[in-house]
């Protein structure tokens, strides 16, 4: 053989570092590009929001405010019992509703409801929020996140599959998201 033809050591090192430096780079790329593009693919995850349905309208008498459970429409196999979701269900009069999430808007600590006070605590910082879910007292700076509420064929049903927050009421109401 040729001097030419033979690889230095060298030289052979330099190519692995390329080599390697483009499996590192690949590997980099990919989750870079998919969150940048990510706003393209980001509505399809409202296919899960459904409809789900909370119990017929005689188990929320007028002016009382109720704990209810769902199962939350998207669900994974490993899931198990933490599939299962609590709200407040309030009605007010009629088929009129106020359906709140059982998340503090502070941390997300799950608040309680005192009847005899009509206020929702927060065990964990000392929030309180009146009976129509507005802020009271307290480090949260707004009121209890609401879900999304119908009335169909006798039953109050709520749109479900993420948690009510300021920046899900674009999916909710079936908005596309936009990039920023």
């Amino acid at each position: 053989m040729s001097n030419e033809d033979l690889v230095s050591r060298r030289g052979f090192f330099m190519k692995l570092g390329i080599l390697f430096n483009g499996l590192v780079a690949a590997a980099l790329t990919v989750p870079i590009v998919g969150y940048l593009l990510s706003c393209i693919t980001r509505g399809r995850a409202n296919a899960y929001l459904s409809w789900v349905p909370l119990g017929p309208l005689s188990e929320f008498p007028e002016g009382e405010t109720r704990l209810a459970t769902f199962r939350n429409p998207y669900v994974t196999p490993t899931d198990g019992k933490t599939a299962d979701t609590a709200c407040w269900v309030r009605r007010i009069e009629g088929e009129q509703f106020q359906v709140f999430a059982v998340n503090c808007a502070h941390l997300g600590c799950p608040v309680r409801w005192f009847q005899q006070s009509s206020l929702f605590m927060c065990p964990c910082h000392g929030g309180a929020y009146y009976q129509d879910g507005s802020r009271a007292s307290g480090p949260p700076e707004r009121g209890l996140f609401q879900y999304p509420y119908k009335v169909q064929d006798g039953l109050v049903t709520i749109q479900a599959g993420e948690l009510p927050t300021p920046g899900a009421s674009a999916s909710l109401t079936g908005k596309k998201p936009t990039c920023a």
